[in-house]
């Protein structure tokens, strides 16, 4: 472990890995906007883009799922320099061999393995924030990751295309991506070679790694406390990627919102979490980890996804009304911050396996938000899609009663002082 130095949670030792997460984020973010639209004025179908975003998202889930035992048994800055070189590759192959060339195939095959690169990159950090950072100081130090990631994909990743394209068109602004990866890479490459040391699972042998990559999928039924942590991870961002889907329908469709006035006030949501990523991960270390999770992150969700709903239809068309519950679930969502540090401290002895499962529920919680409104939807409606997040919200809450995680808190550090002072002033007496 590193020395406890910080600002404001943020330690010092890990500063240039942060700004090299949301350096390389926002050049991986820079796509999002427009690159479905882009291959289809390239002339293939809806269907024909959608499907190269679909291995994109299977290959990133399976990237996700498996980036914290591979950072565990060959070190995490090997697995960022993996995750880097492999990002800038298959993105030059992609661009030049696919899309420049117009070959289907290859642009599936080049997209699609590039798909594993990110999550390697900045899984493969939050890999090396565990080994470094004391674990009462992991909620903040994981608020501050998640502030970063939001400032790169959500912000920077977002806005800067809108800027470039009029100057440089789509294909450079593809291309111009390159430059933000490879400086976020590099900085990471060079600036967190001495950071942490090697876990032991690095001097495994072959067989013995696998069995630890293995862990990855027992782990889950060998330990009930992870089992119901990913339960509630999963549960955690429902409304995030499911009212992406539903709301536009409601805001726009219904509302009378324009798309330019919901897409506002969805960026509202996104820039709320920057800050409120931090200020989470710092007060779980006090409030404690769970409890927050149970009141601020459950039952603050819950009531989040109904006012997301009920202001906007109770008030209409009214833009600073339907800010408020933007701003709501912006504070609320970002309550679960402390989730990324209670995996590892429920499995010490397999934290790279702990974090898998972590990132694993982050993918199925991307994948099932969508799938859930698609099952509801025709039969209950949007309201119905907004009460059944509501319940999940409230399920998870029960679930918090139930797990057992060990948190090792200020507060542990607080009955320490005060064990201290009371022996001090005995010896003194005596």
């Amino acid at each position: 472990m590193q020395s406890d130095k910080n600002w404001f949670g943020l330690p010092k030792s890990l500063f240039w890995g942060y700004v090299a997460v949301a350096i390389f984020m926002s050049g991986d973010g820079f796509e999002m906007a427009f690159l479905s639209k882009h291959i289809t004025d390239l002339g293939f179908s809806p269907a024909e883009s959608a499907l190269v975003f679909t291995l994109y998202g299977g290959a990133a889930a399976l990237a996700a799922w498996s980036s914290g035992v591979v950072a565990e048994i060959i070190t995490p800055q090997r697995a960022m320099r993996i995750g880097f070189l492999l990002w800038v590759s298959m993105h030059i192959l992609f661009l030049t061999m696919g899309l420049g060339m117009k070959n289907y195939p290859l642009m599936l095959l080049f997209y699609g393995i590039r798909g594993l690169a990110y999550p390697l990159f900045i899984y493969s950090f939050v890999m090396l924030v565990v080994q470094t950072v004391p674990k009462h100081q992991l909620s903040s130090a994981m608020g501050w990751f998640w502030a970063m990631y939001s400032i790169g994909i959500g912000c920077i990743g977002s806005y800067l295309p809108s800027f470039t394209i009029p100057f440089m068109g789509e294909t450079g602004t593809l291309w111009f991506a390159i430059a933000w990866v490879v400086a976020g890479g590099l900085m990471a490459m060079l600036l967190l070679r001495k950071v942490g040391q090697p876990s032991e699972k690095a001097h495994l042998s072959t067989r013995e790694k696998m069995t630890e990559l293995s862990r990855a999928v027992t782990i889950l039924f060998t330990n009930r406390n992870i089992f119901l942590a990913c339960l509630i991870r999963i549960i955690n961002t429902l409304s995030l990627f499911g009212f992406a889907v539903i709301m536009p329908m409601l805001f726009v469709g219904r509302l009378g919102f324009t798309m330019s006035e919901w897409l506002q006030i969805w960026a509202v949501f996104f820039f709320v979490t920057i800050f409120t990523n931090v200020m989470w991960g710092i007060l779980g270390e006090y409030i404690g980890w769970i409890r927050q999770v149970r009141w601020f992150g459950c039952l603050g969700c819950a009531l989040s996804s109904l006012a997301f709903y009920y202001l906007p239809v109770t008030f209409g068309h009214n833009y600073w009304v339907a800010m408020i519950p933007a701003v709501m679930l912006g504070i609320t969502v970002a309550a679960f911050v402390p989730m990324t540090a209670v995996f590892p401290v429920l499995e010490p002895k397999h934290k790279g396996a702990a974090i898998s499962i972590y990132n694993l529920s982050a993918g199925l919680s991307n994948f099932l938000a969508p799938a859930i409104a698609s099952m509801v939807l025709p039969f209950f409606d949007i309201k119905g899609v907004v009460w059944t997040y509501t319940a999940l919200y409230l399920f998870a809450g029960v679930l918090t009663l139930i797990i057992r995680v060990e948190q090792p808190a200020r507060v542990t550090q607080k009955s320490q002082t005060k064990r201290w002072t009371s022996v001090a002033t005995a010896n003194n007496k005596s």
